[in-house]
């Protein structure tokens, strides 16, 4: 059975303009997908990267420009400037590993949609992602038990750092990133087709 090691920020736009087509692409070829959400900022600054606020003018303006058209081409709603952003991404990282902790002991619950549902929460509900009762919310509308967002603080801390060591170690330099099994990589949503491709054997 083939693998999806997903690396993502609960923050990133580009990992929201992905939308779902990761759970669909994975159902498609009979994958398995485990959610790895990271500090994207650390990342940035491990792998050369540079945080979006400390980038040249050019590159802002042409970053709004992209997310925007972006957004048209997958028919997602985008608020360019969220009200709650950036904010902490802890809570809402921490909530989707102990959601997926949860899922793999035999509890319900939809953990693609959960991890879609905070990115959403900050691009197109002006939701802030930070909040407790925003994250409890989140964790009910996609069939988790609430309280998830007060367990295993300790263990979704120590996940989210490896996560990121993990992300370093493995070529990961951007979010969203994807890794299969066979160690393709494939950054970006707009790569979701080449991912897709592969993994029906194409190439």
């Amino acid at each position: 059975m083939a693998h999806i090691d997903y690396f993502f920020a609960t923050l990133s736009p580009f990992s929201y303009l992905a939308g779902t087509r990761l759970e669909e692409i994975a159902a498609r070829h009979g994958a398995t997908i485990a959610y790895k959400p990271l500090d994207i900022m650390a990342l940035f600054a491990r792998t050369g990267g540079v945080a979006p606020k400390d980038r040249h003018e050019s590159r802002k303006a042409y970053r709004l420009q992209e997310l925007r058209r972006q957004a048209a081409d997958v028919g997602l709603p985008l608020n360019l400037a969220p009200r709650h952003w950036p904010t902490n991404p802890a809570p809402s990282s921490y909530a989707v590993i102990a959601a997926q902790v949860a899922k793999a002991k035999g509890a319900g619950g939809d953990l693609g949609g959960l991890a879609h549902g905070f990115l959403r929460a900050c691009w197109a509900e002006d939701r802030d992602i930070a909040d407790d009762a925003v994250v409890r919310a989140i964790l009910a509308d996609h069939g988790f038990d609430p309280a998830l967002a007060d367990s295993g603080m300790l263990v979704g801390a120590e996940t989210y750092a490896a996560n990121l060591e993990e992300a370093v170690e493995r070529g990961a330099f951007g979010a969203p990133f994807y890794i299969t099994d066979d160690d393709e990589r494939f950054w970006g949503q707009d790569r979701l087709a080449g991912l897709d491709r592969h993994l029906a054997g194409a190439r």
